[in-house]
Order: C-alpha cells, then sequence, then structure tokens
C-alpha cells in the first residue's frame, strides 16, 4: 500500500504563534490519515518535489513509501 508523509506548514506556524504542539506530520494512505509528530519509514522510501502538481491537500513536497510507517509520537 502506497503511504504519502507531509509536513503541514499551517500546522508549524500556528503551534510558533500560539505555543501549541498539535501533530505537524500527515501519513496517508487510501484509506486513513494519521497525524504524529515523530514517524519511523520501515523501508526505502523517496522525497518528491511537485510544485506543478500538489497532492489534494495542497502539499507540495512529501516522501512516499510502499513500506509501513509507524506514528511513534
Amino acid at each position: 500500500m502506497k503511504t504519502k508523509v507531509h509536513v503541514n506548514q499551517h500546522i508549524i506556524k500556528r503551534n510558533h504563534k500560539t505555543g501549541e504542539s498539535e501533530p505537524p506530520l500527515t501519513v496517508k494512505t487510501y484509506k486513513s490519515n494519521d497525524y504524529g509528530s515523530t514517524v519511523e519509514i520501515t523501508g526505502p522510501s523517496r522525497v518528491i518535489y511537485r510544485p506543478d502538481k500538489p497532492l489534494s491537500c495542497g502539499a507540495r513536497v512529501w516522501i512516499e513509501t510502499d513500506h509501513e510507517v509507524k506514528v511513534l509520537e
């Protein structure tokens, strides 16, 4: 199953402004979105920058893998 991990810059900016610590990492599969502050990718992955064709959430840079991604915190 293909998994995409991206950093939500809006959450990072909001955390900086408000002092909160909402998890800024999104781990997306075809069936779920999980959120965390630390993730572990258990196999090969690739970093993709695609400014002309972002993900539906707006992300232009993400990590993509076919291996397990564990949300640690």
